[in-house]
């Protein structure tokens, strides 16, 4: 099995491996996961760790991995004023909610409930399979998260 042990800081664009992962899985310093070429790895990094889109992982004889963020089930709302998306995000926030806030719009995971309370401040939403690259938080690393739908 490969071992991943540490993320590549300049890392090169024609790695010889994929591996495609949920936001919930690239939280996740340690664990076992198939390469989109079906070989076996495990991920040993450094705790605390959070992997991106297009991060590089790489065992300690040089073999490289780029991460690919998995599409998921998201719910993109967008707002027609930056300060509609602010109080969205306000709201979304005190329901510590993870949010990918980006111009115009945040993306979350659906959840019908949030998309009504959303749709109720003026902002459209779109459910759809997209990447989600959320925030990870003010207070390091991003390893506190609160689910309370």
């Amino acid at each position: 099995m490969i071992e991943l042990t540490h993320k590549i800081k300049n890392p090169t664009t024609d790695e010889p491996a994929t591996l495609t992962l949920p936001w919930e899985k690239r939280i996740k310093s340690r664990q076992r996961v198939v390469l989109d070429n079906k070989e076996e790895a495990g991920l040993f990094l450094e705790r605390g760790q959070i992997l991106r889109n297009g991060d590089v992982v790489s065992s300690d004889d040089g073999y490289h991995v780029r991460i690919i963020a998995a599409r998921e089930h998201v719910s993109t709302a967008r707002a027609q004023t930056p300060r509609q998306l602010n109080i969205a995000c306000y709201h979304l926030g005190n329901r510590h909610v993870d949010l990918e806030i980006r111009d115009g719009f945040v993306r979350y995971p659906h959840d019908h409930v949030l998309d009504d309370m959303v749709k109720g401040l003026g902002l459209s939403i779109t459910v759809e399979q997209a990447p989600f690259e959320p925030e990870t938080g003010a207070y390091g690393h991003g390893q506190h998260h609160h689910h309370h739908h």
